[in-house]
């Protein structure tokens, strides 16, 4: 190895320290600039290419919170919850090789799911680049397509541009992972120190400037519309528009349905909030997408988990679509009128133009249908009298208990759909799930990201077996530091989801479904964790109330009801109005 891969000359260094700006490490310049753009917390895991960031990080301790997670794919989704809980943008930390490959399902989940996200990693010196050198992966090649923006710094000097850069990109417009991979010979060679934060990139406009033109006919439309009907994405709460939706939806009384990931950008209780969308959403918003004449649909991207069948999707309907991303806009459904803005732009803009208006009889075909639901799943569903526990009545408990004020946060299958179903969230940013990619194993990471980000609110991971054991090494993590999360398994001995597509789609073919399962109470003590198990539906209420009181962590496995479907189920790829009471 040359030596300008490692140290600069004698000579050079000599030079530099006559000069204003301080003479550091690259290392040392990685940490500052983290440091200057506001980070507390990161989420990591040491190796060979990154032991000198962490060996920088030493001097730091006072500034910067490092939570050392048990598997780097934990780092990720710790980030992911730190940042959808508290607004920021989330770090991570990882080594060359399999370091770096084992961030990917992170990055593609955060990139799916519109989360910013700064990934860093070590990578082997500039001279090795090629070579196949130990532990030696082109991660900027391998995540290009699962970041908003990648690069690969060489060059100390080059690191505090490159790291401004980064979390410009990763927290401006539709908001992203990013990763910066920085050689060894960088993190150890000493340059001058400057940090000038990012505010403007030559071809890349985060912020589109809204059309007047736009919003004047999309106003036009829903003032002319008798069935108006808003549809709420996850973009409201990325833009912390959730104000002027409401406002919006009462001043010309529409009602508001929301996807997946907007729950929570609506109080429940709201009286024009009319339910979840989706394959397994509630039946009134579904089924009355048919019916109406002038959809609104703010920062949503029509997934195939809400639209269905897209040829058959709000075809009576004039479509407004509200959206920061270009390439969303006509992607899936056509829009009449598009306002390619930010959310929370458009929607202020709207508010001025849009009359009050009144749509009484459109709400109570809202009103019937829910009342069909009730009648024909959630009674039964919520408040069981006889049989094994079911998974809704937990979740009603989790929420009557915690008033609707937790931060939930779930993995993916039927726990999660159940969870969101039935939680009565009440404000902006407490439901922190796997949306667009569904990743198994994101909850338990997610929920200590999540604790650390608004350590104030009680954080409650709700947990189905299968999931649980791809993430459960995060026990470690989560008594080391300290993290007081609230852990949930709902434990039906079976991937619960493909368990009830096998049974309705496949003459109940349990294929390598069922699960034979650890004792997850003593897993937990394993790692200094408090819990318990239930199996009686007198014992759950009492079971919470301890887990809820609880100093810390704790874990509550409850084994609830084998075979346990979710309804209403919409099947793939068929029409909305399609779905399915039982």
């Amino acid at each position: 190895m040359q030596q300008k891969d490692v140290l600069p000359m004698k000579a050079e260094k000599a030079d530099k320290r006559l000069s204003a700006k301080p003479v550091i490490s690259g290392s040392e310049a990685v940490i500052r600039s983290l440091i200057a753009e506001g980070v507390d917390t990161i989420f990591g895991y040491p190796g060979g290419a990154i032991m000198p960031i962490y060996d920088a990080l030493y001097d730091f301790q006072d500034k910067v919170h490092h939570i050392l997670v048990r598997h780097e794919q934990g780092a990720t989704h710790a980030a992911q919850g730190y940042a959808r809980s508290s607004g920021k943008v989330g770090v991570a930390f990882a080594t060359s090789g399999p370091g770096a490959t084992n961030l990917v399902t992170g990055l593609a989940d955060a990139y799916m799911d519109s989360t910013p996200m700064v990934c860093i990693t070590g990578q082997v010196a500039a001279s090795l680049l090629g070579t196949d050198a130990f532990q030696e992966t082109d991660v900027i090649g391998i995540t290009m397509p699962i970041t908003k923006w990648n690069i690969q710094v060489t060059r100390q000097e080059d690191i505090p541009a490159a790291i401004a850069k980064a979390f410009y990109i990763a927290r401006s417009g539709r908001p992203g992972p990013v990763l910066v991979d920085i050689t060894k010979n960088a993190q150890v060679g000493e340059c001058e120190y400057e940090y000038i934060p990012c505010t403007h990139i030559r071809s890349y406009q985060p912020v589109p400037e809204l059309r007047q033109d736009a919003v004047k006919e999309a106003a036009a439309l829903i003032n002319a519309a008798k069935k108006p009907y808003l549809l709420v994405g996850h973009g409201v709460l990325l833009s912390g528009a959730e104000k002027e939706l409401i406002a919006l939806a009462e001043k010309a009384q529409i009602p508001m349905a929301s996807t997946l990931l907007g729950l929570s950008a609506v109080p429940v209780d709201h009286p024009l909030y009319v339910g979840l969308l989706g394959m397994h959403g509630n039946y009134a918003p579904n089924i009355l997408t048919g019916e109406c004449d002038t959809v609104i649909a703010v920062g949503m991207r029509f997934d195939d988990r809400v639209t269905g069948d897209v040829s058959t999707y709000v075809a009576n309907a004039k479509v407004i679509h509200i959206e920061i991303d270009a390439a969303e806009i006509n992607k899936i459904i056509k829009a009449d009128v598009a306002l390619h803005a930010d959310a929370k732009t458009a929607l202020q803009a709207l508010l001025k133009e849009v009359q009050p208006a009144r749509h009484e009889e459109w709400l109570a075909e809202f009103r019937a249908a829910d009342k069909k639901e009730y009648d024909k799943v959630q009674h039964n569903e919520l408040y069981p009298e006889t049989g094994e526990l079911k998974m809704a009545e937990v979740v009603r408990l989790i929420s009557e208990k915690t008033k609707g004020e937790a931060v939930l946060v779930t993995d993916v299958g039927q726990h999660q759909m159940i969870a969101s179903r039935y939680y009565r969230f009440k404000n902006p940013n407490t439901n922190i799930t796997s949306g667009g990619m569904g990743t198994m194993g994101f909850s338990l990471p997610a929920a200590m990201g999540a604790k650390m980000g608004t350590p104030e609110k009680e954080v409650v991971a709700v947990i189905g077996d299968g999931c649980f054991q791809m993430t459960l090494q995060e026990l470690g993590t989560i008594y080391q530091s300290k993290i007081g999360v609230k852990i949930v398994i709902l434990n039906n001995n079976f991937l619960g989801m493909v368990r009830q597509w096998q049974q309705l789609f496949f003459d109940k073919r349990y294929s390598s479904t069922e699960m034979v399962n650890p004792d997850f109470v003593q897993i937990a003590k394993g790692f200094f964790i408090p819990g318990k198990k239930v199996t009686a539906r007198e014992d759950i209420s009492a079971a919470i109330d301890e887990m809820l009181a609880t100093d810390g962590a704790y874990l509550l496995e409850v084994v609830v009801e084998k075979e346990d479907n979710v309804f209403p189920m919409i099947p793939a790829g068929t029409p909305v109005t399609t779905i399915r009471l039982e």
